[in-house]
Protein backbone atom coordinates (compact mmCIF):
# COMPACT_ATOMS: atom_id res chain seq x y z
CA UNK A 1 0.00 0.00 0.00
CA UNK A 2 1.42 3.23 -1.17
CA UNK A 3 1.65 5.93 1.49
CA UNK A 4 -1.42 8.48 1.07
CA UNK A 5 -4.98 9.15 1.44
CA UNK A 6 -6.98 9.64 -1.89
CA UNK A 7 -10.31 10.17 -0.54
CA UNK A 8 -12.27 11.31 2.69
CA UNK A 9 -15.68 10.90 2.64
CA UNK A 10 -17.57 11.54 5.33
CA UNK A 11 -20.90 10.75 6.38
CA UNK A 12 -23.82 13.11 7.00
CA UNK A 13 -27.44 12.94 8.32
CA UNK A 14 -28.56 15.99 5.61
CA UNK A 15 -26.57 16.13 2.10
CA UNK A 16 -27.98 19.44 0.98
CA UNK A 17 -27.02 20.82 4.64
CA UNK A 18 -23.88 19.72 4.73
CA UNK A 19 -23.15 21.00 0.90
CA UNK A 20 -24.69 24.51 2.13
CA UNK A 21 -21.86 24.50 5.20
CA UNK A 22 -19.04 23.69 3.49
CA UNK A 23 -19.96 25.99 -0.06
CA UNK A 24 -20.51 28.85 2.74
CA UNK A 25 -17.06 28.13 3.30
CA UNK A 26 -16.41 29.19 -0.20
CA UNK A 27 -15.53 25.39 -1.52
CA UNK A 28 -17.08 25.04 -4.96
CA UNK A 29 -18.81 21.39 -5.68
CA UNK A 30 -17.84 19.29 -8.80
CA UNK A 31 -19.75 16.92 -10.81
CA UNK A 32 -20.23 13.73 -9.07
CA UNK A 33 -22.32 10.62 -9.46
CA UNK A 34 -26.14 11.29 -8.38
CA UNK A 35 -26.24 10.36 -4.21
CA UNK A 36 -22.79 11.70 -3.42
CA UNK A 37 -21.14 15.56 -3.29
CA UNK A 38 -17.75 16.05 -3.76
CA UNK A 39 -15.63 18.71 -2.99
CA UNK A 40 -11.91 18.31 -4.45
CA UNK A 41 -9.09 19.37 -3.12
CA UNK A 42 -5.66 20.46 -3.72
CA UNK A 43 -4.34 16.77 -3.32
CA UNK A 44 -7.11 14.80 -2.42
CA UNK A 45 -11.24 14.67 -2.45
CA UNK A 46 -13.97 15.53 0.51
CA UNK A 47 -16.79 13.03 -0.41
CA UNK A 48 -20.16 13.70 1.56
CA UNK A 49 -22.10 10.70 1.56
CA UNK A 50 -25.38 9.73 3.29
CA UNK A 51 -25.03 8.39 6.50
CA UNK A 52 -27.25 5.67 6.54
CA UNK A 53 -25.93 4.57 3.66
CA UNK A 54 -22.35 4.32 4.90
CA UNK A 55 -23.53 2.77 8.04
CA UNK A 56 -25.10 -0.08 5.56
CA UNK A 57 -21.92 -0.38 3.23
CA UNK A 58 -19.65 -1.28 6.27
CA UNK A 59 -22.26 -3.39 8.49
CA UNK A 60 -22.63 -1.38 11.47
CA UNK A 61 -25.60 0.39 13.14
CA UNK A 62 -25.89 4.43 12.06
CA UNK A 63 -25.31 4.61 15.62
CA UNK A 64 -21.73 3.24 16.09
CA UNK A 65 -20.37 5.70 13.30
CA UNK A 66 -18.58 9.06 14.30
CA UNK A 67 -17.81 7.87 17.89
CA UNK A 68 -14.16 8.01 16.64
CA UNK A 69 -11.68 10.52 17.73
CA UNK A 70 -10.50 11.86 14.21
CA UNK A 71 -10.46 15.64 13.40
CA UNK A 72 -9.55 17.30 10.00
CA UNK A 73 -7.45 19.47 9.95
CA UNK A 74 -7.22 23.11 7.52
CA UNK A 75 -3.45 24.75 7.76
CA UNK A 76 -3.54 28.44 7.00
CA UNK A 77 -0.98 31.14 5.57
CA UNK A 78 -0.65 33.14 8.31
CA UNK A 79 -1.25 33.05 12.20
CA UNK A 80 -4.34 36.26 11.54
CA UNK A 81 -6.20 33.68 9.07
CA UNK A 82 -6.70 30.89 11.88
CA UNK A 83 -9.42 33.40 13.41
CA UNK A 84 -10.50 34.55 10.20
CA UNK A 85 -11.70 30.43 9.14
CA UNK A 86 -13.08 29.58 12.57
CA UNK A 87 -15.48 33.15 12.28
CA UNK A 88 -16.46 31.79 8.70
CA UNK A 89 -17.37 28.79 10.11
CA UNK A 90 -18.81 29.87 12.52
CA UNK A 91 -21.16 31.84 10.46
CA UNK A 92 -21.49 28.84 8.68
CA UNK A 93 -23.11 27.09 11.02
CA UNK A 94 -20.27 25.57 13.11
CA UNK A 95 -19.68 25.18 16.53
CA UNK A 96 -16.61 26.61 17.40
CA UNK A 97 -14.99 24.28 20.10
CA UNK A 98 -11.47 26.37 20.70
CA UNK A 99 -10.98 29.99 19.95
CA UNK A 100 -8.08 30.56 18.28
CA UNK A 101 -5.15 30.23 20.57
CA UNK A 102 -1.59 29.54 20.79
CA UNK A 103 0.02 25.83 20.99
CA UNK A 104 2.39 24.47 22.96
CA UNK A 105 4.78 23.15 19.93
CA UNK A 106 4.74 26.72 18.29
CA UNK A 107 2.06 27.29 15.88
CA UNK A 108 -1.67 28.74 16.65
CA UNK A 109 -5.00 26.84 15.75
CA UNK A 110 -8.07 26.55 17.13
CA UNK A 111 -11.34 23.79 16.61
CA UNK A 112 -14.95 24.32 15.02
CA UNK A 113 -17.60 21.44 15.19
CA UNK A 114 -19.08 20.71 11.52
CA UNK A 115 -22.91 20.78 11.74
CA UNK A 116 -22.87 17.03 10.92
CA UNK A 117 -20.65 16.36 13.85
CA UNK A 118 -17.03 16.37 12.27
CA UNK A 119 -14.23 18.12 13.84
CA UNK A 120 -12.18 20.47 12.72
CA UNK A 121 -8.37 22.00 13.59
CA UNK A 122 -7.77 24.73 11.74
CA UNK A 123 -3.98 25.65 12.32
CA UNK A 124 -0.87 27.96 11.34
CA UNK A 125 2.42 25.92 11.55
CA UNK A 126 5.28 28.36 10.91
CA UNK A 127 7.40 25.22 11.06
CA UNK A 128 5.76 24.01 7.97
CA UNK A 129 4.98 26.52 5.03
CA UNK A 130 2.09 25.56 2.51
CA UNK A 131 3.00 25.46 -0.87
CA UNK A 132 2.03 27.84 -3.51
CA UNK A 133 -0.89 25.98 -4.42
CA UNK A 134 -2.14 25.33 -0.37
CA UNK A 135 -0.44 21.87 -0.16
CA UNK A 136 0.69 20.96 3.32
CA UNK A 137 3.96 19.00 3.79
CA UNK A 138 5.33 18.26 7.97
CA UNK A 139 8.34 20.11 7.77
CA UNK A 140 7.60 22.31 4.92
CA UNK A 141 9.16 21.97 1.50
Amino acid sequence: MEQRVSLITLGVEDMQKAAAFYEALGWKRVESQEGIIVFNLISQTLGLYPLQALADEVGLPVEELGKGGVSLSYNTRTKDEVAEVLAAAEAAGAEVLVSATDVFWGGHHGYFRAPDGQLWEVAFNPFSALSGEGAFRWGGY
